[in-house]
């Protein structure tokens, strides 16, 4: 009893240590926008509530999914007090990988969303923490890219995560491309984009916006960059492209 007991304090804390080093690393993929989504502002939400609502307000609640796993975990502080299996994206509409945060709340959303909605700020895209309609998909890939959970799972976390509740996504080693290194090209809206613009900004080619949408400015920045480092002129970001712009694996 001892011995179960103490492997699960030191599961929490290793969760606590992994939680930790991937806000800090992934942090770096947070974005800055023109406009940001419209949410409440924290003083005056937190000046309608009163007793443990107002204290909840305070962002002590944070959740990071792991994809690798099809697991969120939800902690409070340095504790982790709840995991849930859910429903992600499957392999042609993968899930957001970064750190986003929570800005729309909504009871029975739509159909096919299950009885709770819980929307994030992701630039290229509409998606969500939510209920299900098909709980024989939760642990699958099997989503358009929204994390899917139990009706009775999503209600209990609604009920405890605020608005601007940070949520890490984590979808393997490589940081904000996930597991591997994907082919893309104009139209394309993921993690994968959103690296390669942040990259080409550094370098000083791309002036767009950080938004994960490869456009017209991406583009005209790629075919400039592609021809200043002697790679095939062409609009697509393969693993010459990658490897020229400083991504690879392991970095």
């Amino acid at each position: 009893m001892v011995l179960n007991k103490l492997g699960k304090d030191i599961m929490a804390l290793l969760y606590v240590v992994i939680f930790f080093l991937l806000y800090v690393a992934m942090e770096d993929y947070s974005l800055k926008f023109d406009s940001e989504p419209e949410v409440p502002v924290a003083s005056q939400a937190a000046s309608k509530m009163k007793g443990n609502d107002a204290e909840q307000y305070e962002g002590e609640y944070n959740i990071f999914i792991d994809l690798t796993e099809s697991m969120l975990y939800l902690f409070k502080g340095n504790k982790l007090v709840k995991k849930y299996p859910i429903a992600q994206g499957k392999p042609s509409t993968p899930s957001p990988i970064g750190v986003w945060e929570i800005v729309s709340k909504a009871r029975n959303w739509g159909s096919g969303f299950g009885t709770r909605w819980m929307g994030l700020n992701v630039p290229w895209g509409t998606y969500g923490i939510h209920g299900t309609n098909r709980p024989e998909s939760i642990g699958r890939r099997a989503s358009a890219g929204c994390f899917r959970m139990r009706n009775r799972d999503v209600e209990e976390l609604y009920d405890l995560v605020p608005y601007r509740t940070k949520v890490v996504v984590y979808g393997g080693p490589f940081g904000n491309l996930g597991s591997q290194l994907v082919r893309l090209e104009p139209g394309d809206r993921n993690s994968h984009v959103l690296e390669v613009q942040k990259r080409l900004k550094r370098l000083g080619y791309y002036q767009g916006s950080l938004d994960g949408i490869y456009g017209e400015g991406m583009k005209y920045a790629l075919l400039k960059f592609k021809k200043e480092h002697g790679l095939p002129v062409n609009h697509y970001v393969d693993w010459a492209t990658y490897k020229a712009l400083g991504i690879i694996p392991f970095e």
